[in-house]
């Protein structure tokens, strides 16, 4: 084959590959997560410069306490049932937009430095999207504390079954509460070809953004960007560096500029009116995309979203980032500059944007045998101790940790009654039980403590303070 040939099989390849990308991401407003995922990727060079960059990521690299452990080769999925939504009966659903930072010839694992959540009502016919920062500093289920980037890379780099989207959806679960049914992970070398294959989109750019060292595309050096106050029509790579600039903002002002465009880019794609053309060709176009888009959203499921997207009006989707208002910058002991969540603000935010959750079903099955197998191998010994005024709070846990296969062999009162925030000593190496109480009582990095002096022979000693609810508390 000449390669003018190879040439021209390989753009009608990539053509269809942008045609079908529209579609599909238009299917949910899936267009998102690709530019997202495209943003995070030119983005992340300035990231990793400040964060500090390894040939690998073990888990002992994690900024944090709690050295998470990676799941054995030999474990069993876990097994957490959602009730799918029928969207036909008008059932909600949520889809989290994971975008990766994958290069050509780069294999992974990767961050997700881009994360929204997405989610949508076809019985009201409203939709949302909620930006998650990349920085939040969460329990990430199995593997202690840290940046709520890293769970995909966890995920794909230690086996966790069903790889870096499950553990991303389960960690998203954890935190917020709301059931995650489908993933879609993206990456993006296709990005401007797709905007410019639209047409290009119009933004409102409100304040004038001049960036000097708006970092190039390839290499080193600069490529100085200034867009004035105004509307603008952007092709492929104006808007690409609209998104990307860090400059005189801040993440979530970025975030709320990806949003910008993402919305920008449906109305592009819905006044064009692609999708009858294109919707009879998704099963073999999803096939041609498998080297682009992971995602376990079954055909049917967006056979069934594209008409209801179509029915909801821009004013009835809501958009929304989790910002400066509802966290805290937080410096580990480690050095990591990260966000700390408020979950108190967080929670309304949640409530309004994803009013009638499905309900989750936990199905205890090989989880909770295999954790309460790992416990007890360990054999860890705790004291509770109660470091509030909350009568009785040290016998309640006590029975509660029992119940949980935790082997507690003392507990009472505390030091003081004043503890705002729950404390964990550790005195031995029984990491895995460490790990599991960290994530139980949601306890801060900076107040998990190791000391040496161990006058009780116990191996954790857990002060509970003001801020410990039990699970089913409201």
């Amino acid at each position: 084959m000449s390669p003018r040939t190879k040439r021209s099989s390989r753009t009608k390849t990539i053509d269809a590959w942008i045609e079908g990308l529209c579609v599909l991401l238009l299917a949910f407003f899936l267009v998102a997560s690709l530019y997202t995922a495209f943003m995070f990727y030119l983005t992340v060079k300035t990231w990793a410069a400040s964060y500090g960059q390894s040939s690998s990521l073990a888990p002992s690299v994690i900024k944090g306490v709690v050295n998470p452990a990676p799941i054995p080769e030999n474990n069993q999925e876990v097994r957490e049932v959602l009730a799918l939504p029928d969207i036909k009966k008008g059932e909600r659903i949520n889809v989290l937009l994971l975008g990766v930072d994958q290069r050509p010839n780069e294999k992974g694992p990767c961050r997700t430095d881009t994360i929204i959540l997405l989610t949508l009502d076809p019985a009201s016919k409203t939709a949302g999207m909620l930006s998650i920062p990349r920085d939040l500093w969460v329990p990430i289920p199995g593997f202690g504390e840290g940046r709520i980037n890293t769970a995909n890379y966890l995920g794909d780099r230690y086996n966790y079954p069903g790889g870096g989207p499950a553990l991303a959806k389960k960690t998203v679960q954890y935190n917020f509460g709301i059931p995650v049914h489908y993933y879609v992970r993206i990456n993006f070398e296709g990005f401007k070809r797709i905007i410019d294959l639209i047409g290009g989109i119009d933004i409102y750019v409100e304040k004038d953004i001049n960036d000097p060292t708006f970092p190039a595309y390839e290499g080193d050096g600069y490529d100085p960007l200034y867009i004035p106050a105004g509307w603008h029509h952007m092709d492929g790579e104006l808007a690409l560096k609209y998104a990307r600039t860090r400059h005189g903002s801040s993440d979530f002002d970025r975030a709320r500029r990806q949003q910008q465009v993402i919305m920008a880019v449906r109305d592009k794609v819905l006044k064009l009116n692609m999708l009858p053309k294109l919707l009879p060709k998704l099963p073999q176009l999803l096939q041609s995309l498998s080297d682009s888009i992971q995602t376990d959203m079954p055909v049917e499921v967006m056979m069934d979203l594209v008409p209801v997207v179509k029915e909801i009006e821009p004013q009835n989707i809501r958009r929304a980032v989790i910002d400066q208002s509802m966290t805290i910058r937080h410096i580990t002991p480690a050095g990591a500059d990260v966000l700390i969540p408020v979950r108190e603000k967080i929670r309304p935010l949640i409530d309004e944007l994803f009013a009638t959750p499905t309900p989750v079903i936990e199905e205890p099955v090989l989880e909770e045998i295999e954790e309460q197998q790992r416990l007890s191998a360990e054999g860890a010994k705790i004291i509770v101790q109660n470091g509030t005024e909350r009568e009785e709070l040290a016998a309640k846990v006590t029975q509660f940790l029992i119940e949980q296969g935790y082997q507690v062999v003392a507990y009472g009162p505390a030091d003081r009654t004043d503890y705002e925030h729950t404390v964990i000593i550790n005195y031995t190496d029984k990491t895995y039980t460490l790990e599991q109480l960290a994530l139980l009582f949601n306890v801060r990095p900076e107040e998990i403590r190791f000391s040496p002096v161990n006058q009780d022979n116990v191996d954790i000693r857990v002060i509970v303070g003001n801020d410990f609810h039990f699970p089913n508390d409201k």
